[in-house]
């Protein structure tokens, strides 16, 4: 739908609708799906499509990430996947740029008999989840993935586990929404506005004042520091650092593997995401280090050292980029989505590892919200208001 096919609301000049605060994958989904229903929506953010969007791998791994007690986000995280095909296309059309999905599946693989008993037992968890995974044996871990290491002890072949390029979605998105008619500020939200009990917009970094009918915090790493916010609604979010690579691999080596392989080196998550570009992309270090977006060698050499015992012709590779960025996590390492004890203001942040998995259902549940309906069931569990003692004693 495009800005003059949209509704308007007859409000004055410098009112909209909808302001979204942050310009990440999940505040852009979350603007386009506003302005697709007819709301009158801006975004704020001084550089659109970038902070972690532009270091996370891009993996859509709901079945490989799972961890112990993480069935709910399970759940949420199986429902965005589901949506993901139907998304693309959707996204792909409104924008006229490609995002880089593939379906090209997932290898997660043991390097020793430690590593074998781990993944032994995610398989069983998985399995009593009801997930599709299929273990293979070291030699036939090799057959599909021939760069693999030859001491490769075993692995979980997971094909219902995807991938999609953060960078290019992000300007697709970033597309769509101006086709739609969203109103892009490239500014940085400093304040929240609120006139007696309600969010009424935001104040920008130039001074300039946004009035809205509705406000999404979607800031990631940054929506606590948002000023003005009160206590009990400010989001419980930490950035968790991480640092990447990014290698090219020259034609004559192509393919250099054929889905994302991901291994635990010593105890420590690893992974290779391949691009039809011929990019691959190494992940990631997980730091607790504040809002630090160094780069260090210390980070450089451990990804290099456990990509390389995974999969050792890594080495041949040009590196062409190392980077780092900031995942928002949460206490419990879910999002917080929908509506918050403050009247007008919403979140959709603490995504963590997330992110670009939960991007569609995301933009789903905001709109959603934000059009006067009910939040999905997969998403009630995830309620902000999960991390307001008064509210839970409330609901108990």
């Amino acid at each position: 739908m495009h800005a003059s096919q949209r509704p308007k609301t007859g409000g004055p000049p410098g009112t909209w609708d909808v302001l979204v605060i942050g310009g990440g994958l999940i505040g852009l989904v979350t603007a386009w799906r506003a302005a697709r229903r007819g709301l009158r929506t801006a975004l704020a953010d001084p550089s659109p499509g970038g902070g972690a969007t532009r270091v996370a791998a891009g993996m859509l791994a709901p079945v490989t990430e799972l961890h112990y007690g993480e069935q709910a986000l399970l759940a949420l995280n199986l429902a965005s996947a589901r949506r993901y095909p139907a998304f693309t296309a959707e996204l792909e059309e409104a924008s006229g740029q490609d995002t880089g999905y593939r379906a090209c599946g997932t290898l997660a693989v043991a390097l020793d008999a430690d590593d074998r008993a781990y993944l032994r037992e995610l398989h069983q968890l998985q399995l009593r989840c009801g997930l599709d995974a299929q273990w293979l044996t070291g030699r036939e871990c090799r057959r599909l993935e021939p760069m693999l290491a030859p001491g490769v002890q075993g692995g979980l072949r997971v094909d219902g586990d995807h991938q999609t390029d953060p960078r290019r979605l992000a300007l697709a998105l970033l597309t769509a929404c101006e086709r739609a008619g969203v109103d892009i500020l490239r500014q940085r939200a400093v304040g929240l506005l609120t006139a007696g009990d309600r969010a009424t917009g935001a104040l920008l970094e130039d001074g300039s004042r946004v009035t809205a009918g509705q406000t999404v915090l979607a800031a990631g790493s940054h929506s606590e520091r948002l000023a003005g916010v009160p206590a009990e609604v400010l989001p419980p979010v930490r950035p968790v650092k991480g640092q990447l690579l990014r290698l090219r691999v020259p034609g004559p080596y192509r393919p250099f593997l054929s889905r994302t392989v991901r291994a635990v080196v010593r105890g420590v998550p690893v992974y290779l995401v391949p691009r039809e570009n011929g990019e691959l992309v190494v992940g990631a270090t997980t730091e607790e280090l504040g809002f630090d977006t160094t780069v260090t060698a210390g980070g450089v050499y451990q990804l290099l050292r456990d990509a390389h015992e995974l999969v050792p012709g890594i080495t041949e590779l040009p590196l062409v980029e190392t980077c780092a960025g900031l995942r928002p996590g949460s206490p419990d390492n879910g999002p917080l989505l929908g509506p918050t004890a403050l009247p007008g203001l919403h979140l959709a942040t603490g995504h963590y590892r997330n992110g670009v998995l939960l991007t569609p259902l995301t933009g789903e549940v905001l709109a959603d919200v934000l059009t006067g309906g009910r939040v999905p069931d997969e998403a009630l569990p995830f309620s902000p208001t999960r991390f307001t003692p008064a509210l839970q004693e409330q609901s108990a």
